[in-house]
């Protein structure tokens, strides 16, 4: 059955649903949500409601009375509160309908690559429940492949690999099919906790996950060869021993050896999938190079230092963090040429 046409829906929805942000594509609108996926949820009498979602919940986090907790629904790329998951997609939608009118939307949804079917099957649910008239589904870095604008209809292979926040997935096309997709749960959430657990580690301080989200943004680097020029942070956080606040400061080298072991691990990982290639394609990944997208793309040094771990140049496009989602626009728009990349619910 033919799914659509290439014309343009104004209530179509492209939603790159991710462990760390939600982000909502409308076709012909681009996109119109950026946010965090978290939920504050409030508990009283036993009853639970919803205070808050993205970046309003995001900044309670750490600062919650006892009768209010903030969640991230969403783990390794997967529902894990199907409830506040809902409430998330069902407010996220909510707010475009002043851009689609009343009409309930079609929405296209990403999933992690390795994603199992009943883990896909609640990604559907939920959509649904939350206010889709029609749901679809792709593998995440297939939808990154597209929106990075990569030959995936040439019959010479291309390799992707998106690092969100749960999952760094890689994909291989060619001539417009997938030759390989794969999911490894190591990638954004997982250098926040290596910072934390170095920090203790080296230091006896306690930390935050988003003060270590911190620490990765403003001084995170994957090279420990920063000759002087890296960026110092300074940290504030509990003395282990002293029981009192204390005070650091770290270079961007010592953010690289605390990232060492989960870059190493992703690194081993698309290693593994370049071995399970065919040797045509995987030649041609080696003369392509691999495209680097999500948000872990944004880490300074990170394509230059997995490309020294593989033996393949690594390439990151203008706006890694959004090729997701406008890959996924991109195959709502033209629903009939992609029918088979869909994942079938």
């Amino acid at each position: 059955m033919r799914l659509g046409s290439g014309s343009t829906f104004s209530d179509d929805i492209a939603i790159d649903l991710g462990t760390a942000n939600t982000l909502v594509h409308v076709v012909g609108r681009g996109i119109v949500i950026d946010e965090p996926s978290v939920v504050a949820i409030q508990t009283t009498a036993g009853q639970r409601k919803v205070l808050s979602v993205g970046q309003r919940a995001k900044m309670m986090i750490g600062r919650t009375p006892d009768s209010i907790e903030t969640i991230r629904p969403m783990r390794d790329g997967v529902i894990a509160d199907f409830v506040a998951t809902e409430e998330m997609l069902r407010q996220f939608i909510k707010r475009t309908k002043t851009l689609m009118g009343f009409r309930r939307p079609r929405i296209l949804i990403c999933v992690p690559a390795g994603a199992t079917p009943v883990e896909r099957r609640a990604v559907y649910e939920t959509a649904y429940s939350a206010g889709a008239r029609k749901v679809y589904m792709v593998e995440e870095p297939v939808a990154a492949a597209i929106g990075s604008e990569l030959p995936v209809d040439d019959p010479a292979g291309c390799m992707v690999v998106d690092i969100g926040g749960g999952t760094t997935d890689i994909a291989v096309l060619s001539l417009g099919g997938v030759i390989l997709a794969r999911s490894l749960r190591c990638a954004g959430n997982s250098l926040d906790a290596a910072i934390v657990r170095y920090v203790r580690r080296k230091h006896q301080l306690l930390i935050g996950e988003a003060n270590a989200e911190r620490i990765k943004v403003e001084a995170g680097s994957a090279s420990s060869e920063v000759n002087g020029h890296g960026t110092e942070v300074h940290i504030r956080g509990r003395d282990l021993r002293m029981a009192r606040l204390k005070s650091i400061v770290l270079g961007s080298e010592h953010i690289a050896e605390a990232l060492d072991q989960p870059i190493d691990d992703i690194g081993e990982f698309i290693e593994r999938a370049l071995e399970d290639l065919p040797p045509e394609v995987a030649s041609d990944i080696c003369d392509r190079g691999i495209v680097l997208t999500g948000g872990g793309a944004l880490l300074t040094d990170l394509d230059e230092e997995l490309g020294q771990r593989v033996g393949v140049k690594f390439l990151i496009p203008k706006m890694p963090t959004h090729c997701v989602v406008s890959g996924s626009a991109k195959l709502l728009q033209d629903l009939s040429r992609y029918e088979h990349l869909l994942i079938r619910s």
